[in-house]
């Protein structure tokens, strides 16, 4: 059971699928979808205050590089039309926007890219953090929902 816990853990950390996938997996193995949703967003989590605080000086720094440079300038490009598109969009209300950036569960737009977006337009670590936390929340309760209907309507034919 703890495999399955710390599998669901990992998965929530990767960068792009983050708990998106985690949760789903979480019910495909048929694990209890309220642990699984505390344990995707600790996973989904802890890589935002690193990622805030060390990826655009880590990116800026190796843009130039030869084996790393063109990822680094992709994931720099990503980041500053990440934020343009949601400085456009929000104006003044750049919380809620990040908040629905990283909450809506669409591939891309979730902690790592909406963190990284907050740190290209110097948004703060605190309200960062909390916009990114209330998005993950978000889109956990959605993955959550729409998994226990998929994964029920499955296991019943079965």
């Amino acid at each position: 059971m703890l495999k399955k816990y710390l599998y669901v853990f990992f998965i929530s950390m990767v960068p792009l699928i983050e708990l998106r996938v985690a949760i789903p997996v979480s019910q495909g193995l048929q694990l209890p979808l309220i642990q699984s949703y505390i344990v995707s967003i600790i996973g989904n989590m802890l890589p935002v205050p690193i990622i805030y605080l060390f990826a655009r000086k880590v990116l800026e720094w190796g843009k130039d590089k030869k084996y790393i440079g063109k990822f680094f300038t992709f994931c720099i490009e990503k980041g500053h039309k990440g934020g343009a598109k949601l400085k456009e969009k929000a104006g003044r209300g750049l919380f809620v926007a990040l908040l629905l950036f990283v909450g809506i569960p669409i591939p891309g737009t979730g902690a790592w890219t909406g963190t990284l977006a907050a740190s290209f337009l110097d948004m703060g670590f605190k309200k960062s953090v909390i916009a990114v936390l209330l998005g993950v929340l978000l889109a956990g309760v959605i993955m959550g929902i729409a998994s226990a209907g998929l994964f029920t309507a499955i296991f019943s034919f079965v």
